[in-house]
């Protein structure tokens, strides 16, 4: 397929496939559809902050953009209380000081409390720092949503509460699939496709339409 026309349709096909396809798992391994994933999660989320909780995301690199991304839209949109632990200055100074492979687990000793939500965002899954994230924030009383991809046994997949997973090897496709599963989660607790779609846009959209009658 050397065609540029045709492996452009097959990457979109591919990138749609795979995250559609996202299988979703409990600590136990027990498979759920993917919108009782996303129940799930806003079920724990709205739970937490209702407790006075909040979710904590982390992740390395583009998942570290995610992150920061997604607590801000949860705060901002979904109205549950969240936050990355993704800071510039915090990260290169814990790893100047202790070293990279605990940049996220020593945060989570300063932030977390009991009945928090750990999200770990990892395309592989085996990321060192991540992982001994997630063995902190269990050791303090939180529970772990987990986001990874590539082998299906990755160790990240088995460690959480809830747990996504998309089955591609590839960081683009992977990422991508995490962004839009994340954004789904979001906009879909909005009325995403309903009368009552409260997203940014269909309110702009409903605000134009009253202004112009």
């Amino acid at each position: 397929m050397s065609n540029l026309a045709d492996r452009t349709a097959h990457y979109f096909e591919t990138l749609a496939r795979l995250t559609r396809d996202a299988d979703v798992s409990d600590h136990a391994g027990h498979r759920k559809t993917l919108s009782d994933g996303f129940d799930d999660f806003l079920t724990r989320g709205r739970a937490a902050h209702d407790a006075g909780k909040k979710m904590i995301f982390i992740g390395n690199g583009a998942s570290a953009s995610m992150a920061s991304h997604y607590a801000l839209d949860f705060v901002k949109n979904g109205g549950i209380r969240s936050l990355a632990i993704t800071d510039h200055a915090m990260l290169t100074a814990l790893t100047n000081d202790i070293g990279g492979d605990a940049i996220f687990a020593e945060q989570v000793g300063f932030y977390a409390q009991p009945g928090d939500i750990l999200v770990a965002i990892s395309s592989s899954g085996s990321s060192p720092n991540v992982l001994k994230a997630v063995e902190r924030a269990r050791d303090m009383g939180c529970s772990i949503v987990t986001f990874s991809g590539f082998a299906p046994d990755n160790p990240l997949r088995s460690s959480g509460d809830l747990n996504f997973h998309v089955a591609g090897d590839e960081y683009g496709l992977v990422e991508t699939a995490h962004a839009a599963l994340i954004h789904a989660i979001i906009d879909l607790s909005l009325g995403w496709g309903t009368a009552e779609d409260r997203n940014p846009g269909a309110l702009k959209r409903r605000w134009a339409a009253d202004a112009a009658e």
